[in-house]
């Protein structure tokens, strides 16, 4: 038999000689994981999309106008006076690009993995783990930007960008998205039963309601104020607060680079796991 005879037997080994070198992590084609998704989510995920909009609008409507009258005016971390619907605003839109982001990035992502089995099928085509790692990343950034542009139109309506850095906020929210998604489906991937996923939903609540989400951060005892800063998601309320309300100074660059890191790490994570769950 021919070497061309065993090579068409054996569509593994094919497969194998494809896959060496880079194009064993990375084929350039992580569209195709979002086209994919974007057909899927057309027929059953509007309803999801929608109550994850008006999530982050109530929180706004109730505790903004309505704790707010009672509340007046807060000082942020910078020593700005600002009403406390411009205070919490931002914050609530860190939050919702962070929750859009991790639902994609977790649940959809252990549901694919474990029971639809679609990895599977993906990387046996010329897509590499990469591809896909990059493909769901980008197919949740783009509901972290949906959500993120119906709630600013909702803060300007409601004089709630109080410089114009807020438009800033846009690629900002997308990279607050883009290093939760990461780190996301990283750690979904390490994860073999739905009990599992309940660790999500322990981290992330405290961190929505401690990082200086509702109130400011010098409210805590400083051992507190350490653990909070630790967290990504301060940082993202932080860098929003100060687009929005035109704080810009140094430390922003220190939030912005704490999400790159937080970038890195997910996605060569979530390429190493995918490549060692179906291809090794």
């Amino acid at each position: 038999m021919s070497a061309l005879e065993n090579t068409q037997a054996s569509p593994v080994g094919a497969r194998d000689l494809r896959r060496g070198g880079v194009r064993a992590l990375y084929a350039g084609n992580p569209g195709s994981v979002v086209q994919r998704g974007l057909i899927a989510a057309r027929s059953s995920s509007w309803v999801v999309v929608l109550s994850g909009f008006f999530e982050p609008v109530l929180y706004l409507a109730s505790m903004g106008i309505g704790l707010g009258a009672l509340i007046g005016d807060v000082q942020t971390s910078t020593g700005m006076e600002i009403p406390y619907a411009a205070f919490i605003a931002p914050a609530l839109l860190a939050v919702s690009a962070m929750n859009g982001a991790i639902y994609d990035s977790t649940w959809n992502v252990f549901f694919k993995m474990n029971y639809a089995k679609l990895y599977e099928g993906m990387l046996a085509t010329s897509l590499g783990p990469l591809d896909v790692a990059l493909g769901e990343i980008m197919y949740a950034l783009l509901r972290g930007l949906l959500y993120a542009s119906g709630f600013m139109v909702i803060m300007q309506v409601f004089g709630l960008n109080l410089a114009w850095t807020a438009i800033l906020a846009l690629p900002a929210v997308l990279l607050i998205a883009f290093g939760f998604a990461a780190v996301g489906m990283a750690v979904t991937s390490y994860m073999k039963v739905f009990q599992q996923m309940d660790l999500i939903n322990f981290v992330l609540l405290p961190m929505f309601l401690f990082s200086a989400t509702f109130y400011p951060i010098t409210v805590y005892p400083e051992w507190v104020q350490a653990i909070v800063v630790a967290f990504p998601l301060w940082h993202g309320v932080e860098l929003i607060r100060g687009l929005t309300t035109g704080a810009i100074g140094p430390m922003m660059l220190v939030h912005v680079a704490y999400f790159v890191v937080m970038i890195g790490i997910g996605l060569v994570f979530a390429t190493k796991r995918l490549r060692h769950l179906f291809l090794d």
